[in-house]
């Protein structure tokens, strides 16, 4: 994506980095094609192997009769509070998160703490703090973790690394390949809250109507869709870094299908809709980090959007688009007016730190 918005302070841009590059830009953590080269480039020639090319949100690995989830993940968000949380409830919900998109419930997490010197130790407690409450209440506990201290100014304060393991029910088969033609693409809730919700503080933004993140562990709710559809759900998946637009490219990509959405179908709140016209920005590429898009057959797509919006964090759930034979690997969006558009993955670096 590119911008012709004035350049705001702190470093709020949409550089479009060129398709080889010599260094590490911020774009290549952003979810997006830059994202999509490094791990095709580097990441996957080095340590090829099945698990890691399926691309999902973590490994399944048999362990004797079981199957067990794996995942990790890396934190760095500024600021560290935000409306709505801060980066130890991210960290707890992020990572609950990426094993509940393996179908898989949760049993325990790992997590490292880079802390730059000069940390409050008070503020590294109000942190730690949230990350207990976080985990106590998605029913899991923090078993291990590591620390360690970089000099001052190497760092924003903290970074968290979790890495997480969960057990897989029996049955249970999810995917970012099962997608199928004919499909139905459901989103669990109103889109692109946590993204906004970092901007507006960081930037020092001020809205009519308070902007909160949406972060929360989707453990339980996905727990009751598998409980009521097991066999139906095809793919899970959270729209963190890229927002809903790269999430889906990656899962046409991997099954090799196409994607249509009905703009008029996806929710968005007002006063994130009109953050995002403010600031010239489509809500399908700002992060979210406690929404899940559901591939489902299409036979049990109404009853999984019952059980979506029967749990509190669903209420908003809604079906947004269907998967297609035409176009495969390209996601279309019918707008409001009837005109249809290409729905691309994130290109260019939108929201920096803001997981």
């Amino acid at each position: 994506m590119t911008s012709d918005k004035p350049h705001l302070g702190g470093g709020f841009s949409c550089p479009v980095p060129l398709t080889q590059t010599p260094t590490i830009q911020l774009a290549h953590g952003g979810g997006g094609h830059q994202s999509q080269r490094l791990m095709e480039q580097v990441f996957l020639p080095r340590f090829d192997n099945p698990e890691l090319r399926r691309l999902h949100d973590g490994a399944l690995l048999e362990v004797g009769a079981s199957r067990v989830a794996f995942t990790t993940d890396s934190y760095v968000v500024r600021p560290l509070f935000f409306p709505g949380g801060n980066i130890g409830d991210l960290a707890v919900n992020g990572t609950v998160n990426d094993l509940a998109m393996c179908g898989a419930v949760p049993l325990a997490l790992s997590a490292g703490f880079i802390l730059e010197e000069g940390l409050p130790v008070e503020t590294l407690d109000r942190i730690t703090e949230s990350m207990q409450r976080a985990a106590q209440a998605a029913g899991v506990c923090i078993v291990t973790g590591d620390t360690k201290v970089v000099d001052r100014g190497k760092g924003d304060g903290v970074f968290i690394n979790t890495a997480g393991l969960g057990l897989v029910r029996p049955g249970v088969e999810i995917r970012p390949d099962r997608a199928c033609p004919g499909d139905k693409i459901l989103v669990s809730g109103e889109i692109a809250a946590h993204g906004i919700a970092i901007l507006s503080v960081r930037e020092g933004l001020g809205f009519e109507a308070p902007l909160t993140s949406d972060t929360a562990a989707l453990g339980g709710l996905v727990a009751q869709l598998l409980e009521r559809v097991p066999d139906a759900v095809h793919v899970l998946r959270d729209p963190t870094r890229g927002g809903v637009a790269s999430t889906l490219n990656e899962i046409a990509r991997s099954a090799s299908v196409g994607m249509v959405l009905d703009e008029r179908s996806i929710p968005v709140a007002e006063p994130v809709r009109g953050a995002c016209e403010l600031l010239g920005l489509d809500p399908l590429y700002v992060a979210n980090e406690g929404k899940c898009v559901v591939v489902v057959a299409p036979q049990a797509a109404d009853l999984a959007l019952e059980v979506l919006r029967a749990h509190p964090l669903g209420t908003r759930a809604a079906s947004i688009g269907e998967v297609t034979q035409t176009t495969p690997g390209v996601v279309t969006m019918r707008s409001r007016i009837g005109a249809e558009r290409v729905v691309d993955m994130l290109s260019g670096e939108q929201l920096p730190r803001i997981c």
